[in-house]
């Protein structure tokens, strides 16, 4: 076929959630609930951080950008899901889905970085607390938060560009509930090998060194943790630090599993689809919870804030 005269695509076929048989308005109910509970628990982090001064240190300055990012990661796609659910139509414009492909990356990226950045906090306050202050300014955290953003913004960019300027020829169809950039370039006609070893190092550059640097900070602060003289030091220590442990493994687990795979030629992805649920819908509704679960800083921030709000009501409502 000659790729240089098809005509372009106006719009893609999603393929859709994995089929469970007369379970699919449970299955899009349960989306809608947990895209709720995205936006009220990290809403709620973002909006205690800005009230609680108290709350106004590096830690949860990175913590609310993550936030952030939850809120936008699932906003890019579920709304749109829904949607497709409700009209029986499962469709997506072409630029529509280059726009939610190229936001699904952006907040995606820019995750890893965040994640990078709380473990630096995280090493800085327990291997140097004396210098802690001296070295996490208000200025520094804006500045990492800024280069974070701006590595997300632009490091999928020129890959987003030329998966843009493919040819869709021979099928419209998508393997997936959403844009993801490996069924897209199944159906795309042309040369795809420079998108993919684009991929690639975007891959090793992003997810691996922020995965190495994460680990690297944990083996220093585990080891400054156990050389410290009170337990109840270490128990404290231990207890801010698991939250993002188990943050940390979740993320990068489910994002291997799901990225880390040959060519995408020779891919199969009706199997991945049950694994992104996970790293796409239940990781940003979990990880307000566990951030504030284990820290008793954020829980009583929570409560003042949610205190504030229901003593207002009979004010509002006499």
């Amino acid at each position: 076929m000659n790729l240089t005269n098809c005509t372009r695509v106006v719009e893609f076929i999603l393929v859709g959630l994995p089929s469970v048989d007369q379970m699919e308005s449970v299955m899009h109910a349960g989306i809608f609930l947990l895209y709720l509970l995205c936006l009220m628990g990290n809403g709620l982090i973002i909006g205690t951080v800005i009230l609680d001064h108290h709350l106004q240190k590096p830690m949860y300055f990175f913590l609310s950008n993550l936030s952030c990012i939850d809120i936008g990661h699932t906003t890019a796609f579920i709304p749109k899901l829904l949607v497709n659910y409700v009209s029986a139509k499962n469709s997506i414009c072409f630029y529509c889905c280059i726009t939610q492909l190229y936001f699904y990356f952006l907040f995606g990226v820019t995750e890893f970085f965040i994640m990078t950045l709380i473990s630096l906090d995280r090493y800085i306050a327990i291997c140097y607390p004396l210098r802690y202050g001296a070295i996490m300014t208000s200025e520094v955290c804006l500045k990492l938060a800024t280069g974070a953003w701006l590595g997300g913004f632009f490091s999928i960019l020129y890959q987003i560009v030329m998966i843009a300027n493919l040819p869709y020829c021979t099928s419209n169809i998508i393997n997936h509930f959403y844009c993801d950039i490996g069924p897209v370039l199944k159906i795309a006609g042309g040369d795809i090998q420079v998108i993919e070893v684009l991929g690639f190092l975007i891959t090793v550059v992003v997810i691996m060194s922020s995965l190495l640097f994460t680990l690297i900070s944990y083996l220093f602060i585990i080891s400054t943790i156990l050389r410290m003289s009170s337990s109840t030091k270490q128990q404290r220590a231990f207890s801010t630090c698991a939250s993002h442990l188990v943050v940390v493994c979740i993320l990068y687990g489910s994002v291997f599993f799901v990225y880390l795979r040959p060519t995408v030629k020779n891919s199969s992805f009706s199997r991945l689809k049950s694994v992104s649920i996970l790293y796409t819908m239940v990781a940003p509704v979990l990880n307000p919870f566990i951030y504030t679960i284990r820290n008793n800083e954020v829980k009583e921030a929570v409560r003042k804030v949610l205190e504030k709000k229901t003593s207002r009501l009979p004010n509002l409502m006499t």
